[in-house]
């Protein structure tokens, strides 16, 4: 008999076009006090849900990702930087796709660019398929509309396997039964509102954070929620519970933490999709994350790399 072939971790959410530009700022601008950027790299990558797939997909792990992409040139730079390593999953794009521009100098961000946008049509039949037979769900929501167009479907897939959903301020709530839903500490700040997270005490202490994520899983009626911060680690909290766990990061982690909550939240829906506990998802999430900040993060020209893939 043959094996059955195994379900993939299927990706939800919105991609962007990153560009990072490096170079060496020596000088202003003759015609404004503005430091000049002699551009010695120039680099263009997935970003948001794309690279939560591409993490994802490098686990060793079958990856769909169900996004939204267009006829424009950043979109077909995302499909290239992709495929074969992540299965593509197309909702239409009405405009073009996010692009956004970090220019750098001396390894220091000057300014960041934004520009292009659309807004994403109705999910085929294709991609309510992918979500049936996902293994488990990750929802990265950059708060573009992909996950609203698909919330029906995810709130029927979180009841029947683990989903993860990495919140975005701008975009959708987490549906109700989510395994673990994933802010960081500023956007679980956001999510709550100013007279809302005011609690006693320090408002950064780990108790605190403790607290907010509480309030979210209460919230969003989800199983846990995982507060990230930084190089600090994590704190997963429970709904209607005062004890949150503490996961500190094993190592101070230097580096450019671009792209390092994609990579938490990727992380934990694997280990969940395995089988995990939800603790367990989030202590290896907290190292992987810290591991990828100290490789460089997104920008690691190595990760880009497709002979690194494992497929």
């Amino acid at each position: 008999m043959t094996a059955a072939a195994p379900r993939p971790l299927v990706v939800v959410g919105d991609v962007l076009l990153d560009q990072d530009i490096d170079g060496a700022a020596t000088r202003l601008a003759p015609d404004a006090p503005a430091p000049v950027v002699d551009v010695d790299v120039d680099r263009s990558r997935p970003g948001g849900a794309g690279l939560a797939a591409m993490l994802a997909a490098r686990q060793g792990r079958e990856v769909v990702l169900v996004t939204a992409l267009g006829d424009d040139a950043a979109s077909q730079t995302v499909r290239n930087a992709l495929t074969p390593g992540v299965e593509l999953v197309e909702l239409p794009l009405d405009g073009t796709l996010p692009v956004k521009t970090r220019i750098r100098a001396g390894g220091r961000p000057l300014v960041r660019v934004d520009r292009g946008g659309g807004t994403p049509g109705n999910p085929g039949a294709d991609a309510l398929a992918a979500l049936r037979d996902a293994r488990a769900v990750l929802v990265a929501d950059y708060g573009r509309g992909t996950a609203a167009a698909l919330r029906q479907q995810l709130g029927a897939a979180a009841r029947r396997v683990p989903l993860v959903w990495d919140p975005h301020p701008r975009g959708e709530q987490p549906v109700p039964g989510a395994r673990l839903a994933t802010p960081s500490a500023a956007e679980a700040r956001a999510l709550l509102g100013a007279a809302r997270h005011a609690l006693s005490g320090d408002a950064d202490s780990l108790h605190a954070h403790g607290g907010r994520g509480a309030r979210l899983a209460e919230r969003w009626r989800a199983a846990a929620v995982a507060v990230t911060l930084g190089e600090r680690g994590a704190v997963l909290a429970l709904p209607h519970s005062e004890n949150p766990m503490y996961v500190p990061a094993p190592h101070r982690a230097q580096g450019d933490p671009c792209g390092a909550g994609d990579c938490f939240a990727a992380t934990a829906a694997g280990a969940l999709a395995d089988g995990a506990l939800p603790e367990e998802a989030v202590q290896l999430a907290v190292a992987e994350a810290a591991e990828f900040v100290t490789a460089g993060g997104a920008g690691n020209p190595a990760l880009w790399d497709r002979s690194l893939i494992q497929i």
